[in-house]
């Protein structure tokens, strides 16, 4: 789905300073010091359709009472780049945590925003604790269609991540700067193709080939793949039979407002009950990151309050 924070960002910060020393920028990223705006989130899940469960939540950002995207995003300027970045990681993780989100939770960020990605993160790794919300259930989207003045220095930034737990991903794959040159530098665990080329692929041979390509250098490379911006059966039964079982958009469920989806409450197609009885029949793990702690909410929709 859209980015939360598809911002339009400098490359390196005022003066020429590399964005990877600037000590000024890592002290305003944890200063405590308040944006002068309010905002919050609205929880879109990512479905397995082959065994029918939510596979992870992505944080969408609203304004505070549920306004649009665009009534946050407009107040965002290079001046509070930074600061936004990290205040939307802890409110992100915080909401998750009061909801008892039991899926994974994906958080977008802006890879521009990062100077030292081990100073960065601490505000991240304090909130996980603070909340007790398992930082291996936590993925970080970054815009593929943003563009990274360094894309080795990009790759060093999701290294990091990685090496720390976290799962990543990189959104609307296919539709920016980096493309294949970046899945030669780095592995993400997770690519998100362009809803672009999901829109009406099912008519569209151009955009099958293309994806299929997507999705065979991602299996040779061990990466999963979502599609996302999925609104029609015809969609969803043509990715299906490219091998994509990861899916997000409004076929499923709409973005809930401090609230998140319940297994029950997501529209499955039912042309994918048969695959996943029998595969639930023969006791078949068909989690991509079985190794990872088990997602899915088996309760009712929960919110806020």
């Amino acid at each position: 789905m859209l980015v939360a924070v598809m911002l339009p960002v400098r490359e390196t910060p005022s003066h020429g300073i590399s964005s990877r020393s600037d000590p000024r920028a890592c002290k305003g990223c944890g200063d405590g010091q308040r944006l002068g705006f309010g905002f919050s989130y609205a929880y879109q899940p990512i479905v397995d359709v082959t065994t029918r469960r939510i596979f992870a939540h992505e944080a969408l950002v609203r304004g505070p009472t549920g306004e649009s995207a665009h009534s946050v995003l407009s107040r965002v300027t290079d001046n509070n780049l930074y600061k936004f970045d990290q205040a939307c990681r802890v409110k992100a993780i915080r909401t998750a945590a009061a909801l008892q989100m039991e899926s994974r939770l994906s958080i977008n960020f802006l890879p521009n925003a990062i100077y030292r990605p081990e100073v960065c993160i601490r505000t991240t790794l304090e909130a996980a604790r603070a909340h007790n919300f398992p930082i291996e259930r936590i993925m970080f989207e970054t815009i593929e269609g943003e563009r990274v003045a360094d894309v080795k220095w990009f790759a060093e930034v999701l290294r990091e991540y990685q090496k720390i737990g976290f799962l990543t991903a990189i959104d609307d794959f296919g539709a920016g700067y980096a493309g294949l040159n970046m899945l030669a530098n780095f592995q993400p665990d997770v690519v998100k193709v362009d809803m672009d080329l999901i829109r009406h692929i099912e008519t569209r041979r151009s955009a099958q080939a293309i994806v299929r390509g997507i999705v065979n250098v991602c299996e040779q490379l061990d990466i999963q793949i979502i599609a996302e911006g999925i609104e029609t059966l015809e969609e969803y039964r043509c990715l299906e039979s490219m091998g994509v079982h990861l899916m997000q958009g409004f076929l499923f469920a709409r973005p809930l407002f401090e609230s998140c989806s319940s297994q029950a409450s997501i529209n499955w197609p039912a042309v994918a009950r048969g695959a996943m009885d029998g595969a639930l029949a023969d006791g078949i793990e068909c989690d991509p990151f079985a190794g990872v702690e088990a997602t899915g909410a088996s309760v009712p929709t929960r919110s806020i309050g």
